[in-house]
């Protein structure tokens, strides 16, 4: 299983030249998703107006199927507002768009897990659209329209403290809440446990993975099995 650093490094590129605002959002949830065992990937972040523009041809001028209503300048991922996502396989190099997915087998689709985390962090999510649904796609817009946005408006100060405060507000209350632990296999951390009364709990697939071994889970029995792979 590849760590938190290696998963956050295969976005970095994309993550570059977005919004601050969500940049932060963005790395906060392959945090979050990390943490429930859902690797995920940023496969978008910011777009040129010509990369919006060739996305949109795909389909109607050049081979492919269509894949945006949207024209250079008439998408927030061309101001650094919108990121997109996919499901990183177990491989770590693969990905996976299957909305049905539970590999952390816990009965949720690991997409909606996700969706339920973004939402979390003030990210509008394009499965919700009604006219064009874009269930990869998150994006922040601070109450600005595309039209403003092409007339070279900027979120306001006030936007950006609010969204931050939405980002920041889960990790307070686990802090308010929760003793926290760093756990580390072989120097490197791999999760924050929780500590209450001298235990440390931790998510038993990070600790197992980090140490080489497989973890399956029999949901007719409610059974864990870790198997070493050494």
């Amino acid at each position: 299983m590849l760590t938190l650093s290696q998963i956050k490094e295969k976005s970095s590129k994309r993550l570059t030249n977005l919004h601050p605002v969500v940049r932060s959002a963005a790395t906060a949830l392959i945090e979050r998703c990390y943490k429930l065992n859902i690797p995920i990937l940023i496969t978008q972040g910011l777009r040129t107006i010509a990369e919006q523009d060739a996305l949109y041809a795909q389909g109607r001028i050049k081979p492919g199927v269509i894949v945006t209503n949207a024209r250079g300048g008439y998408s927030y991922h061309n101001y650094g507002l919108a990121v997109d996502f996919a499901l990183l396989l177990p491989n770590g190099s693969s990905v996976s768009w299957d909305m049905r997915l539970d590999d952390n087998n816990n009965q949720i689709a690991d997409w909606q897990e996700v969706v339920r985390e973004a939402k979390a962090l003030g990210f509008e999510w394009g499965g919700d659209w009604t006219s064009f649904k874009d269930y990869p796609h998150f994006q922040m817009v601070f109450g600005l329209t595309l039209t403003q946005l092409r007339a070279g408006a900027k979120p306001s100060i006030s936007a950006v403290e609010s969204a931050y405060k939405v980002i920041n507000r889960k990790e307070e209350e686990n802090l308010k809440g929760e003793a926290i632990a760093v756990v580390k296999v072989n120097g490197v951390k791999v999760a924050d446990g929780v500590l209450e009364k001298g235990i440390t709990y931790v998510p038993v697939r990070i600790i197992a993975e980090a140490l080489g071994a497989q973890v399956g889970y029999d949901s007719a029995t409610r059974t864990v099995e870790i198997t070493n792979t050494h």
